[in-house]
């Protein structure tokens, strides 16, 4: 199955990053009390996910967020079923803003084991993966956390990405594949000297003709990951924020030339529910604007 060539081009070649807009349960009380939504505003996890979809639909609803500066962005499942201004989630960034939509499948992590916390199983893949691209999505995003330079761990986190992987591509999907190292790691440069080259090994046995997308955090050492960047098997490397400021992330994204910032938190900080229209959407141009200029640098 061929994924669709208009939205691979953009990806591809177009001039932007891609927005994380996939909040899940976890994330999702943090997300919103940062926007001014305190965990006393909703009862249930059904009142939560309503108050986080309304403070999606504002941010692509802006007149910010177009294609022009956003390349694509990523979705939660629950958003999938959702619609934007009345139109299907993922049918209104592609034929509105031109922005390419990617589905987060994962459901979360399992317990530390090896240094690393691999993906749960994910029930209902096969199906999930069908709907999504019937819906019109592009790609998927599965993440994974590497806490401590341990090889094993490293390895079985890699060979579960790439598993499923390549079940995505199977699929007719692009995978994000989204190895996080944890930021506050006491071996952070180790930690990523094991995984490029885990990561080598496995994109070398991947056609290029089905190229992968890699969503690594931001490296100790500038340029680090300049080898992925030029791998033929790889379409784009994006970056996490990983819980650097908005400042902090895009002075080190700057620093790697050919990597794209695919932030959460970092492009939402700074934006209130209490925000008027006018001023909302001043502060996401101007989050948009220096996430773009960090990702083009």
């Amino acid at each position: 199955m061929a994924v669709n060539q208009q939205q691979l081009d953009r990806i591809a070649s177009g001039k932007g990053f891609i927005a994380a807009l996939d909040q899940s349960g976890g994330s999702t009380p943090k997300a919103l009390k940062l926007y001014g939504i305190d965990e006393s505003a909703w009862s249930d996890e059904a009142g939560m996910y309503d108050l986080v979809h309304q403070m999606r639909t504002r941010i692509v609803t802006s007149p910010a967020f177009t294609g022009e500066r956003i390349l694509g962005a990523i979705l939660f499942e629950r958003t999938l079923d959702a619609s934007f201004a009345g139109q299907d989630a993922a049918s209104f960034l592609w034929n509105e803003k031109q922005v390419v939509p990617f589905l987060k499948i994962d459901k979360g992590l399992e317990d530390e084991a090896n240094g690393v916390q691999l993906m749960k199983p994910i029930p209902g893949l096969a199906e999930l993966l069908a709907k999504a691209r019937a819906k019109g999505v592009f790609g998927t995003k599965e993440r994974s956390v590497i806490k401590a330079n341990n090889a094993a761990g490293i390895a079985a986190v890699l060979d579960q990405q790439f598993e499923l992987g390549q079940q995505v591509l199977d699929a007719g999907l692009v995978p994000i594949i989204e190895p996080e190292v944890d930021i506050k790691a006491a071996d952070k440069e180790a930690i990523e000297v094991e995984l490029k080259k885990g990561l080598l090994e496995r994109l070398d046995r991947i056609d290029a003709k089905t190229p992968v997308i890699l969503k690594l955090t931001l490296p100790s050492v500038d340029g680090y990951f300049q080898e992925l960047v030029d791998h033929p098997a790889v379409l784009k490397v994006v970056a996490l924020s990983g819980g650097y400021s908005r400042d902090d992330a895009n002075a080190k994204l700057a620093k790697n030339p050919g990597v794209v910032a695919s932030f959460s938190r970092a492009l939402t900080e700074g934006l209130s529910a209490q925000h008027s229209d006018e001023d909302f959407n001043q502060a996401l141009d101007a989050s948009i604007e220096s996430i773009h200029r960090a990702s083009i640098a």
